[in-house]
């Protein structure tokens, strides 16, 4: 049975909603965050080397990263399932977004997060980061107004990525004006696959019900 090492209020949330997508038996381990530091506890180094989640345990293969696990999960386990027909525009836009969501949309994200820890000293580098914010979320508000999802009109594991990047920028009054947007987070918060990760993840600071 696959086991999903799963802390709290993190981005490993997004493997038990896919997991509940495809309706597959997993066990989850939990780990709480440090209370001073908000950080992973140190247990996670045993499972693997970085000490972060999410990491999954398949027999005796262990998978890090979400995005990783995504494709991991999807090629053994997915049976074609949120997966575009390989040579269509919607598959080359499901690949682009599984990075696109760590490799682009976070970076700016996170910037704005532990720059704001500097307060004043990082005044300088303030107006590049709400910049390129803006031009991820001008980016993610054109693809959902030209489909109902990232990669076409079927929710496919590009979704599962996204909508991390999205609740954080909502979390943060980031997606007023933003229609599509919006509506797309709102949808799928309104999944019942996603409720039932909820409760069984804990902890989570962009649950809907909160």
């Amino acid at each position: 049975m696959l086991i999903v090492h799963h802390l709290n209020n993190s981005r490993s949330q997004r493997i038990l909603w896919l997991l509940e997508e495809l309706e597959i038996e997993y066990e989850i381990k939990h780990y709480e965050r440090d209370p001073e530091t908000n950080r992973a506890p140190a247990e996670l180094k045993a499972v693997h080397q970085l000490g972060k989640s999410p990491v999954i345990e398949d027999g005796d293969l262990i998978v890090a990263e979400t995005g990783a696990i995504i494709v991991y999960i999807l090629d053994k386990y997915g049976s074609g399932k949120l997966r575009p027909e390989k040579g269509t525009q919607d598959y080359v836009d499901y690949v682009h977004f599984l990075h696109f969501a760590e490799g682009s949309a976070m970076l700016p994200l996170l910037l704005s997060l532990y720059t704001g820890f500097l307060g004043d000293a990082a005044a300088p580098i303030q107006p590049m980061i709400v910049a390129e914010i803006k031009g991820i979320l001008d980016y993610c508000e054109y693809q959902l107004i030209s489909s109902d999802y990232f990669a076409g009109d079927e929710l496919t594991g590009a979704d599962i990525q996204m909508i991390f990047p999205l609740e954080a920028a909502k979390a943060r009054g980031r997606l007023i004006g933003y229609e599509a947007c919006n509506e797309y987070v709102n949808k799928i918060h309104a999944r019942p696959a996603y409720l039932r990760a909820l409760e069984k993840g804990g902890n989570y600071a962009y649950d809907p019900k909160t």
